[in-house]
C-alpha cells in the first residue's frame, strides 16, 4: 500500500514502489509553498498536474506543466519546479525504470516535454488509478507496456501502430493464462516464453479474444471464486485460493461482474 509522509502545512507526499516492471516509484502529492531546487532523477518522470499549474526550468529552458497535457522529463536532465499561481499545485507522477525509453528520446523530451492529447493523459491517469489498488499488479502491468510504447511512438514523432490479427498468439496467452489462473503469470514472463512484446501481447489478445488478458485472467478467478463458494468455502478462504490479494480484492471484482458481493452469492 502506499505509504504517505505529510510536509509542514498542507504539503502532502505519497509515494511508494509498486511491483510492476518498469516503474521505479509513484508519487502523488500536494504543494502550496514547497519549490523544488535544481536536482536530476535516474528515471523518466512522467507527470500529470491535476490541479493547479507548475512552473519549471528544464535544460535551461523554461517551462510550464499544466493539466491538460502529460509532461514527461527525461532521466539525467536538470530541472526543477514550482507552483505557478499562489495557489500551489496537486500532481501525480510516475518514474520510469530509465531503460523502459532509449536514450535517443531524451533530446526530443528536452526539446518538447509537454505531449498533449486527452487519450494519452487518459491512459497515464488510468494506470495510477490502478497502481493505489491492492492485487493489480497484472492490469498495472499491461497498462505500463502499452504506456510506454505510446510514450516512445510520441517522442519519436510516429503515429499509433494499426492493430495486427496474431489469432495463434493470442489463443497461446490465453492458453498460459488458463494454465496460471491461480497464481498468475508476468506479461514479462509471457513475452519471453511466447516470442512478443508485452505490448503487442496485450493489443493482439484484446483484439482477438475481445477483452484485455488482466480482464480476461480476473474473470476466470471469479468464475473460480464462485465454484469455491458454492462448495462452502467463506469469502476470505475462496479469495486466497482464487488468486486474489484478499477478501476486499475479491468482493471489489466479483460485485462489479455478478451485481453481489460474495457473502451474499452462495448460503
Amino acid at each position: 500500500m502506499p505509504e504517505g509522509t505529510a510536509g509542514p502545512a498542507a504539503e502532502v507526499v505519497r509515494s511508494w514502489r509498486p511491483a510492476v516492471p518498469g516503474v521505479a516509484e509513484v508519487l502523488h502529492a500536494r504543494f502550496t509553498r514547497h519549490a523544488y531546487p535544481l536536482h536530476v532523477h535516474g528515471t523518466w518522470t512522467v507527470l500529470l498536474v491535476d490541479e493547479g499549474a507548475v512552473s519549471y526550468d528544464l535544460d535551461r529552458r523554461h517551462r510550464g506543466a499544466l493539466g491538460s497535457a502529460v509532461t514527461v522529463l527525461p532521466p539525467h536532465v536538470p530541472h526543477d519546479g514550482r507552483a505557478a499561481t499562489g495557489a500551489g499545485f496537486r500532481k501525480r507522477v510516475l518514474y520510469l525504470e530509465p531503460q523502459v525509453l532509449p536514450e535517443h528520446l531524451v533530446g526530443a523530451a528536452v526539446d518538447e516535454p509537454a505531449l498533449a492529447g486527452a487519450a494519452l493523459h487518459g491512459a497515464v491517469a488510468a494506470l495510477h488509478a490502478v497502481l493505489v489498488l491492492p492485487g493489480e499488479e497484472f492490469e498495472a502491468e499491461a497498462r505500463t507496456a502499452l504506456l510506454v510504447a505510446w510514450l516512445r511512438r510520441r517522442l519519436e514523432g510516429r503515429e499509433p501502430l494499426p492493430p495486427r490479427r496474431d489469432a495463434p498468439l493470442a489463443a497461446r496467452l490465453r492458453d498460459l493464462l488458463d494454465a496460471h489462473v491461480v497464481e498468475g503469470v508476468a506479461l514479462q514472463r509471457a513475452g519471453q516464453e511466447l516470442g512478443a512484446s508485452p505490448e503487442h501481447l496485450v493489443r493482439t489478445f484484446r483484439r482477438e479474444v475481445g477483452m484485455p488478458p488482466h480482464a480476461y485472467l480476473t474473470a476466470r478467478r471469479v468464475d473460480l471464486a464462485r465454484r469455491l463458494l458454492l462448495a462452502g468455502h467463506r469469502p476470505a478462504t475462496a479469495a486466497v485460493l482464487a488468486g486474489f490479494h484478499d477478501q476486499s480484492h475479491l468482493t471489489r471484482h466479483f460485485r462489479r461482474l455478478l451485481g453481489v458481493p460474495p457473502g451474499r452469492f452462495a448460503g
